[in-house]
């Protein structure tokens, strides 16, 4: 450590290795490369989406075949109808959920009274996540926000008087 200013004697202030102010949270799948769209962002966000699409396209094929499950069981009409009504509506409840909590932080409270019907609606969370990585990373927009909030808080909290206050005159 340098005795003048407390910072490393290897590193100079401001130099990569001590990172100064906020730091950008990471998103899955994408770390924090959704900061500057570098170390190959794009390749990720084809990625994301080819690769939530073909799950909630292997999702509606093993749903395919629960429904003819209750086919070959013979369970009856209004089961069926049932089972095929539960997951159309948790799903549109888990794609609306999900494509919300896109655009601002969901309550810990609220995701977690909600966790049973996100898992049923899972096609629904897939698919909200395939066409938002269309766009962005999922959940960009969000985090690119609260980072400029906290790097303008950071800036003003961190700015300086220029000179010594001791030396000003007093009128």
């Amino acid at each position: 450590m340098s005795a003048e200013n407390g910072t490393p004697d290897d590193h100079p202030a401001g130099s990569p290795a001590t990172p100064v102010g906020p730091r950008p949270e990471p998103i899955r799948f994408f770390g924090t490369t959704w900061v500057d769209h570098d170390s190959g962002y794009a390749a990720r966000r084809i990625g994301v989406a080819v690769g939530s699409l073909a799950a909630a396209a292997a999702a509606c094929l093993v749903l395919r075949i629960a429904y003819q499950g209750l086919q070959i069981a013979e369970v009856g009409g209004f089961v069926t109808l049932l089972m095929a009504v539960m997951f159309a509506v948790c799903s549109a409840l888990a794609f609306g959920h999900t494509w919300e909590a896109f655009k601002r932080r969901p309550d810990p409270d609220r995701q977690r009274s909600l966790r049973g019907l996100l898992t049923v609606g899972f096609v629904g969370s897939l698919l909200a996540y395939f066409f938002r990585s269309l766009a962005e990373a999922p959940g960009e927009k969000l985090h690119r926000e609260e980072y400029e909030t906290a790097r303008t808080q950071y800036a003003k909290r961190t700015s300086r008087r220029s000179g010594n206050p001791k030396k000003r005159r007093r009128s």
